[in-house]
């Protein structure tokens, strides 16, 4: 999913609201809780909470830590609950509500996330967190003129917040204006040193290169035993770019696989549990199933999906297709994956109906599923024709697409097993990705998509167009052509010249696709090929000769 920035608000703003938050429910306990979740301790302060809990289960302030220890942990779903709860008891705690938005805007449910931290603003309208939230949110939506102008407006008042420096930071790389936002992240480092997110950030750019001095200093953090945890992967991962730029490649898979790691160890991922979905997805939507709904869903032919892996092309694609004057280019939108989880349901039994209450929704019904998506998603858009949703993920809901928008089209961007998934474990996801930190569990993944996705074309043949990277390389022009006639657009020469078009971009492709294709990424990982036995055997069947 998309690389989220965690630059929501001013460190020692955050740090003295949770603290009074915590004082004034009278307790040192929810004191010592939030200066444990402060720390970074994230099990104490969860123990803490929760033992407080049990004895005032409607206290609001631990409700609401809780639920903050469960965004740090990525269990957002649960932290939601708590949120929502602790909102029905409370409507005006404003920290409370601000957790709210900013859960929301990890979920990328922008337009929600923006009603509920405009009621914020409305009570508290100067207090800087409030502000970056806002100013994180229309980023999200491609307001980021507007989002650049919040970020100068606090500098303003508080130039030497870090994070402020790296939220503006964030925003310029969006639109493209890569050296402002270098000199952003400069600032950053300048008045943090220790600021790993910012180092990662650079080098997340792809096409920027660390000097001696750089490397040197994010060797001296990584030695600190003081680093957090959190700048300890975003080190890791940020040396591990630098050193692979300098052809030092046995050193930096090991500060790749150093940061995976450890971020491995704060992310919930079964492989067998994700299997058995595929699996239950696969004997749900039968080609007999399709056949019992003809013609259900919003006729629209507004949307093209973009599927398949991380790192796989989906924003080359995307950047092509939005080249065209009928086509802009969104985010990797989640409200598919939105919508398969509430007609699964929630709690303990999460997911337990679907897919198989789909088979119980009449045509209106599966329409109104459709004109609710495009309805969701509107935010995102500005008036074109067509438009791209590149969420990755979204292959698993392939039926479901089909079923609510059976004119949408639906593209599978395909890489080379090898170079896709050594991609991903090069890439340190803000969120969404949680398989990706090991590379058994990416091989697994890669497989299991595979599977999937045989298993679409065989019960909706035709339906899906499979675009593979290398191909895109060798003959541009065929397969740009091969897609837009798959569209149903005429040929512009605009999506050939497609690094010239000046738009939003919220990946990590972000810098490669406003430049030519280039073939070196092709072959890219056979620099690490003595270290990825455990992915070559995890991939199996799936790996084809080399």
């Amino acid at each position: 999913m998309s690389l989220l920035s965690d630059s929501c608000g001013t460190t020692g703003d955050l740090e003295s609201t949770l603290r009074h938050a915590a004082a004034q429910a009278g307790n040192f306990e929810l004191v010592k809780a939030a200066d444990a979740l402060l720390a970074d301790k994230l099990g104490v302060a969860e123990q803490l909470c929760r033992d407080f809990l049990r004895r005032e289960p409607r206290n609001v302030a631990a409700i609401r830590m809780l639920a903050d220890i469960g965004i740090r942990y990525g269990r957002l779903d649960e932290a939601e609950d708590l949120l929502t709860y602790c909102l029905e008891l409370a409507p005006d705690f404003h920290f409370a509500r601000h957790s709210y938005a900013e859960l929301l805007f990890r979920k990328l449910r922008s337009r929600e996330a923006l009603a509920e931290i405009e009621k914020v603003l409305g009570a508290e309208p100067y207090r800087p967190s409030h502000l970056l939230l806002k100013a994180s949110i229309l980023a999200q939506i491609g307001d980021t003129d507007e989002a650049i102008g919040i970020y100068d407006a606090v500098l303003q008042r508080y130039p030497g917040e870090p994070r402020t420096h790296l939220g503006k930071a964030h925003a310029l790389k969006t639109v493209g204006r890569q050296p402002d936002a270098v000199t952003a992240y400069r600032k950053a480092i300048e008045l943090q040193p220790n600021l790993g997110e910012a180092y990662w950030s650079l080098s997340n750019l792809k096409t920027f290169r660390f000097s001696d001095s750089d490397v040197s200093r994010m060797h001296a953090q990584l030695e600190d035993a003081s680093v957090s945890r959190d700048d300890y992967w975003h080190f890791s991962f940020a040396l591990g770019k630098a050193l692979e730029d300098r052809g030092e490649f046995d050193e930096s898979f090991r500060y790749y696989a150093n940061g995976n790691a450890a971020r491995r160890r704060t992310v919930h991922w079964d492989a067998n549990e994700h299997h058995a979905s595929i699996r239950k997805i696969a004997a749900f939507f039968q080609a007999g199933f399709f056949e019992s709904k003809p013609g259900s869903g919003n006729l629209s032919s507004a949307p093209i999906f973009i599927v398949g892996l991380p790192r796989a092309g989906s924003t080359l694609l995307e950047q092509i297709l939005a080249s065209h004057s009928q086509v802009e280019g969104t985010l990797e939108l989640p409200d598919i994956m939105s919508m398969a989880r509430r007609l699964g349901g929630r709690g303990t039994d999460a997911r337990a109906r679907y897919p198989e209450i789909l088979a119980k929704l009449t045509g209106a019904e599966l329409e109104a599923l459709g004109s609710a998506y495009l309805e969701r998603t509107a935010v995102y858009r500005s008036g074109a024709p067509r438009f791209v949703d590149k969420m990755p993920n979204n292959f698993a809901h392939i039926g479901l697409i089909h079923l609510i928008l059976p004119n949408a089209k639906i593209v599978d961007a395909r890489r080379g097993p090898m170079a896709c998934c050594f991609s991903v474990f090069k890439q340190l996801f803000a969120s969404g990705q949680s398989f990706s930190y090991s590379l058994e569990e990416i091989g697994r993944y890669y497989r299991h998509y595979l599977d999937l996705m045989s298993h679409w074309d065989a019960v909706l043949p035709g339906r899906i167009l499979r675009v593979d990277y290398e191909a895109i390389v060798d003959d541009t022009e065929a397969e740009v052509r091969r897609l837009l006639d798959y569209c149903d657009l005429e040929f512009e020469p605009a999506c050939l010249e497609f690094h010239r078009t000046e738009r939003a971009v919220r990946t990590a492709s972000s810098e490669q696709v406003r430049q030519p294709i280039y073939r070196s990424a092709v072959d890219q990982w056979r620099n690490y090929e003595p270290h990825l036995g455990p992915l070559a055997d995890a991939l199996g069947s799936a790996l084809p000769a080399l």
